[in-house]
């Protein structure tokens, strides 16, 4: 799995989600992009990948697309729609650019053809800082829950990623 984290500037969503989708088929990787504010660090993302995989291989998974089922788990929802809300939209992004599939050169060449997107403006960190009010909004960690544990934001975030899997 490799993480492109950049700007991007989405002039029409369904669009880019096109492109995005174009290059995965050409490169034979999966492709998802997520708004950065929502995404707790890379094992937010690396757990939500495997625990994807595992629901398609037993033939639990909710969407028919890799990407898709990825973006659930991230997000800890069966509800595409409300998973949705943890992706780019349309305008300025901060995000976070997830490839994954079987061969590093495969991500290599799809990770350069998303940098040759019109969307794309520039490599930037977007997970060097988490959006703590965002991310505990979004996931519903409460101040409460938090001052009961000394467990990190992101540890947190993969108790939810976790527990997808259990309330199936």
């Amino acid at each position: 799995m490799e993480l492109l984290e950049c700007r991007l500037e989405i002039g029409d969503l369904d669009s880019f989600v096109a492109d995005i989708g174009e290059i995965g088929d050409r490169h034979g990787v999966t492709i998802q992009a997520f708004d950065s504010r929502y995404v707790a660090d890379r094992c937010h993302l690396e757990r939500a990948v495997e625990l994807a995989d595992r629901a398609i291989e037993r033939g639990e998974n909710v969407a028919r697309d890799r990407a898709v089922e990825i973006l659930l788990y991230a997000a800890g929802r069966r509800q595409i729609d409300r998973a949705l809300e943890m992706g780019v939209g349309e305008g300025d992004n901060r995000a976070v650019v997830l490839v994954d599939g079987d061969a590093d050169d495969a991500e290599a060449a799809a990770l350069a053809a998303l940098e040759e997107l019109d969307a794309f403006v520039e490599r930037e960190p977007t997970l060097e800082t988490q959006d703590e009010e965002t991310i505990c909004e979004f996931f519903e960690i409460t101040d409460a829950e938090r001052g009961a544990t000394d467990a990190s934001l992101s540890a947190l975030v993969g108790e939810r990623v976790a527990l997808l899997e259990v309330e199936k």
